[in-house]
């Protein structure tokens, strides 16, 4: 199956989101993803990728904030019953709000975090309900991304099975070193919505709680590409093959020699 290629614009050292896309279409990629999400910038990033000729495919929407009190807040808040949460829930709506005005078609969202994240909560599916239905209302969709447990993401998506908004953001990498034994694609792969593509060797077996997440070029670790490109063949996976890869891992080769190694990395990956 052909699909379009794509990387996201916040990968390369020294050059902005906004620099990043004249290079990525120079590249020869196809479209990108950002992790920018209000309505200022966003609207910033789909006019300058509209004038060189790529395709924003989706928005990686929030999942920090700062209280007030210049605290940091994180996904787990939205599980728990104070109020704290409040500033992330507001970046997270805005985030629809500015996917929906700059007509791109879906945002991505974590929906927890760290090894031991909160448990699930009649508060915390209350205000996940919100989003959901702000984002129904918006036309925009929801997809929800696999990370380090599975408990609270396959309870989201069994909530929302009926509402066609919502499905999956797929990444191979957070699958490969976080939870090598859950097989998401033959679990959500008919819901698929768009892809985190990356590399890593695995789980640490001698530190199993390590974070091993590296977001390597695709074939530097040990991730099995090829039986995941017959799974989302077998379920009818038709967006992006989309990197989320960073430069830093490379020394001091340019942007564009990073872009164009990345580029033949996926093309790769889609001929398998």
């Amino acid at each position: 199956m052909e699909r379009k290629l794509g990387i996201t614009n916040a990968g390369l050292k020294d050059v902005s989101g906004m620099e990043a896309i004249g290079l990525i279409k120079n590249a020869g990629f196809d479209c990108f993803f950002t992790p920018a999400y209000d309505v200022k910038s966003v609207a910033a990033v789909k006019n300058e990728a509209e004038r060189v000729g790529l395709e924003l495919e989706f928005i990686h929407g929030p999942f920090h904030a700062t209280h007030p009190s210049g605290s940091p807040l994180y996904m787990n808040h939205c599980w728990k019953a104070s109020p704290d949460y409040v500033p992330l829930m507001d970046a997270i709506l805005g985030s629809i709000d500015a996917a929906a005005a700059a007509e791109v078609k879906t945002v991505v969202l974590h929906v927890n975090g760290d090894w031991k994240p909160p448990k699930i909560s009649d508060i915390g599916l209350s205000r996940f309900d919100r989003i959901v239905s702000h984002a129904v209302r918006k036309g925009v969709r929801i997809a929800f991304e696999n990370l380090r447990t599975h408990g609270t993401l396959a309870a989201l998506m069994e909530r929302y099975e009926r509402i066609p908004e919502v499905g999956f953001c797929y990444d191979c990498g957070h699958e490969h070193c976080y939870t090598e034994t859950i097989p998401y694609l033959d679990l959500f792969g008919k819901r698929t919505l768009c892809t985190h593509l990356h590399d890593n060797f695995g789980r640490d077996k001698e530190d199993p709680m390590k974070d091993m997440d590296a977001h390597y070029l695709p074939f530097e670790g040990n991730i099995d590409y090829a039986a995941m490109m017959q799974k989302l063949d077998k379920y009818g996976y038709e967006g992006s093959l989309m990197l989320e890869v960073s430069q830093r891992h490379y020394g001091d080769i340019s942007a564009e020699e990073f872009l164009a190694t990345a580029y033949d990395r996926v093309k790769k990956l889609s001929q398998m």
